[in-house]
């Protein structure tokens, strides 16, 4: 009996899918590690583990017709949102030793947010540039959400390299696919530049250019 060898659309499809969970998982985890900082009970935690892991992906479904939104609709999303917040509230005295967790893994779940929510664009009929644009939205939205939630003035309207790391990484991955490059390749390529450009930012401490204020500076 002959069996069917997978094509690349499908491998392609899984390996995002792969990536949208995964980047839920990663964002909930930096979403429940803020909230277990702020000394947040238990439901805080996991709503913070919810909202930083889904918010991206809903808001790109809405924009795109995928109505209801994924992480509404398919339990997968609030599971892996809510085991993040689980483990995070229960094991936080243990995984805190670990500094500056909350941004690796909100760099990790930029880089697989970015990459996903540009494919899932493109296989809805966009564009390119739409795909790049709600590949970023994807990658920063639930970080937004979360850090207005524990009152913290949101990385991508400060000065840090942030939403311009989601864009090159989304940016990369529809011009790979547009350019018919394997898409798989793309894909995880496309995920470390975003991550790699987002670590280094950090460490070099990579800013943006802000407008120059009229006021005088505070004392």
């Amino acid at each position: 009996m002959m069996i069917m060898q997978p094509t690349e659309e499908v491998v392609v499809s899984l390996l995002l899918r792969i990536f949208d969970l995964s980047g839920t998982f990663v964002f909930a985890i930096s979403g429940a590690v803020a909230g277990a900082r702020h000394r947040l009970d238990l439901f805080g935690v996991l709503v913070l583990s919810f909202v930083a892991g889904s918010v991206g992906g809903i808001t790109r479904d809405l924009i795109i017709g995928a109505i209801p939104p994924a992480s509404i609709s398919d339990w997968k999303y609030v599971a892996v949102s809510a085991l993040a917040g689980f483990v995070i509230f229960f094991w936080y005295d243990k995984l805190g030793r670990f500094r500056n967790a909350v941004l690796i893994f909100d760099a990790a779940g930029l880089a697989l947010f970015a990459v996903s929510g540009a494919g899932k664009t493109l296989a809805y009929g966009l564009g390119p540039g739409p795909a790049a644009l709600l590949g970023m939205v994807t990658g920063i939205g639930g970080g937004v959400v979360r850090d207005v939630l524990v009152s913290e003035v949101p990385a991508v309207f400060r000065t840090d390299v942030y939403a311009l790391a989601a864009l090159a990484g989304a940016t990369l991955f529809v011009g790979g696919v547009y350019l018919h490059l394997p898409s798989t390749l793309v894909a995880i390529v496309s995920a470390i530049v975003c991550f790699a450009i987002r670590m280094i930012a950090i460490h070099r401490k990579w800013q943006v250019p802000v407008a120059k204020s009229l006021d005088p500076p505070h004392n």
